[in-house]
């Protein structure tokens, strides 16, 4: 199985957490009382509050986990949230230092989603007044800044983007999601996904982007969030994606068939389960022969599983991610899905 960093493991085995860091400072205490305390005490003190910030650290690096899960997960897997509120998000436009050649508009988004703001990039073509919209979610461990590439080359065609930051910077750890899963809280993948749900919302309100022609597009794990994404928001009109493929949850071993809760939670962020319910939105797979870090073997299978409308191209690049050879394939898809 693909982890979002690539590497194969099988479900609630051992995946090594992310570096994490809070970012904050220590600041310091003055106790208003006039009472000094003694060296050794403030040193326990402080012992212990470190201890309490590597633990909220390792445990809670999204800053959503811990309080009460508002989705729901049925018996054959498959995810839902409640109805969503309308967005609530502020914009500022920026100077475009990732392609200044370009005449495109560029904006810093920040949104509302899941107890925490998130920050996105708006890129809208130039001379455009009500672009087709697409949500950019990329791979595993790439910024919405590095992302920027790609987003450039929609714009070129005609497609506004927005490209949300995405939580742990996309990496994601399954046992430890598991464990908040049978908690009753929140996985952090789920809140990946409702943030992708947001970010959809959010560009349906934005003045240039025509809300009626939305689709959604991601990268390796990007990919597997958007299809998800894709399924729980009608609206959408297709997913495309690149270099990734499902868990391969449906052929699960026996170890996973015997215990309910992991076959429910494994089966919840494979993007293999949604199939069914993703028509008539268009599911589009680009793919190289020779991915090196998700097998073109499996993204055939993945395939195999999707329902009609559907489509998939394939490149020779020995690489993982967008390449230049795969632009022809993205525009006709575009067009075909956003007309």
């Amino acid at each position: 199985m693909q982890t979002a960093s690539g590497r194969n493991c099988n479900f609630f085995g051992r995946v090594p957490l992310s570096r994490q860091n809070s970012g904050k400072k220590a600041s310091k205490y003055k106790a208003s009382s006039g009472i000094k305390a003694s060296k050794p005490t403030v040193l326990l003190l402080g012992f212990l509050l470190i201890l309490v910030g590597v633990f909220g650290i390792l445990y809670n690096p999204s800053g959503s986990a811990g309080a009460e899960a508002s989705w729901e997960v049925s018996e054959a897997g498959t995810l839902t949230f409640p109805d969503r509120e309308e967005p609530v998000f502020s914009v500022q436009e920026i100077e475009d230092t990732y392609a200044p050649e370009n005449s495109d508009t560029l904006k810093l988004l920040s949104f509302e989603s899941r107890g925490q703001k998130t920050q996105a990039l708006l890129r809208i073509p130039a001379n455009s007044s009500s672009s087709p919209g697409l949500v950019l979610l990329p791979g595993a461990g790439i910024s919405k800044e590095v992302e920027q590439g790609l987003a450039v080359e929609l714009s070129k065609m005609g497609y506004a983007t927005l490209t949300p930051d995405q939580r742990n910077l996309g990496s994601i750890n399954i046992d430890r999601d598991f464990e908040f899963f049978k908690a009753g809280l929140e996985p952090l993948e789920y809140t990946m996904v409702y943030d992708a749900l947001k970010a959809s919302d959010v560009l349906a309100f934005q003045p240039e982007v025509d809300p009626e022609r939305l689709a959604i597009l991601g990268e390796s794990n990007g990919g597997r969030l958007a299809v998800l994404a894709c399924a729980l928001n009608p609206s959408l009109k297709g997913v495309i994606v690149i270099s990734t493929a499902g868990y391969g949850t449906e052929n699960s071993d026996s170890a996973l068939a015997n215990d309910s809760e992991a076959y429910r939670f494994s089966r919840s962020i494979d993007p293999n389960t949604y199939f069914e319910t993703l028509p008539p939105a268009k599911f589009v797979q680009i793919h190289s022969f020779n991915d090196t870090v998700i097998s073109h073997d499996q993204a055939l299978r993945t395939f195999a599983l999707a329902r009609e409308p559907k489509a998939m191209y394939n490149v020779t690049e020995e690489t993982h991610g967008y390449t230049a050879s795969m632009r022809p394939y993205l525009e006709k898809e575009l067009a075909l899905i956003l007309k």
